[in-house]
């Protein structure tokens, strides 16, 4: 079996220690091919310095993550914007990008300008789009919904409801990223994934966050996708090989993923 872990940051400082080993754990553990989406001008050294090293394997995307959006807003939409233009080649998707009022809705209005900006490069570019949404669900699907049909992309560390999962699937051309919330004791979205056809439905970990069972409480990487498989396996009464031979194509469709380079 092989997996995609589409949304993961082994660039953050969570790995300072054992970064090559984790990524070797990954591969080990089937997860073959990653997604390193972008958060801004700050982490963008360690980012691409991970993606040079493991080329073939890695993948990026480009982007000004919602909680970065603040006093100097312009400025680091500016750098994520020229970056995608100097280096086309370099990105498989606008992201991640969306709307974050958890921790404060002091920059909300600017979140949304940046966002807007965003979904419209992607549009033009034809680039799929990580979409980061948290407290902030109607306002994100409002946006959205007035690019409906120009856009592909994930809403990634989806743990919504049916209905906001059919909201999304009604905007056309987006799954759903399932990650360890879906492991968790009586977690909501496991009711809403057994609603999703496994079509749609992309693999991640967003490591160093949101850490499946039995690991919960501990920093997460790429090698635990396989706990998150077999949970959405379980949830569906499918084997497990189906759920990651349908979740790597979807994310080689939506990616446009080449084919996986077996060296590392």
């Amino acid at each position: 079996m092989q997996f995609v872990d589409t949304h993961t940051h082994p660039y953050d400082e969570a790995f300072d220690l054992d970064r090559d080993q984790a990524m070797q754990r990954a591969v080990s553990n089937g997860v073959e091919r990653w997604i390193f989406p972008a958060i801004d001008s700050k982490s963008f050294a360690a980012q691409i310095s991970l993606w040079e090293r493991y080329k073939g394997r890695a993948f990026m995307g480009m982007g000004l993550h919602p909680t970065s959006v603040g006093e100097d807003w312009k400025d680091e939409l500016d750098f994520a914007l020229s970056e995608l233009e100097k280096n086309p080649g370099r990105y498989v998707a606008v992201g991640e990008i969306g709307l974050d009022a958890y921790w404060s809705r002091d920059f909300i209005a600017e979140q949304k300008e940046v966002l807007r900006i965003q979904l419209e490069y992607a549009s033009k570019k034809n680039l799929p789009v990580i979409i980061h949404e948290r407290s902030a669900t109607e306002e994100m699907l409002e946006i959205a919904n007035d690019f409906k049909g120009r856009l592909t992309g994930v809403f990634h560390a989806f743990t919504g409801s049916v209905e906001t999962y059919r909201r999304i699937a009604s905007l056309g051309g987006f799954m759903v990223g399932i990650g360890g919330v879906v492991t968790f004791k009586n977690a909501g979205i496991a009711k809403t994934v057994a609603e999703i056809p496994l079509e749609e439905i992309l693999l991640e970990t967003d490591s160093p966050y949101l850490t499946p069972a039995p690991y919960r409480g501990k920093r997460n990487e790429s090698s635990y996708i396989p706990f998150i498989a077999a949970k959405i396996a379980e949830i569906k009464g499918i084997g497990i090989e189906e759920v990651a031979t349908q979740t790597t194509k979807n994310a080689e469709e939506l990616f446009g993923l080449p084919a996986k380079n077996t060296q590392i």
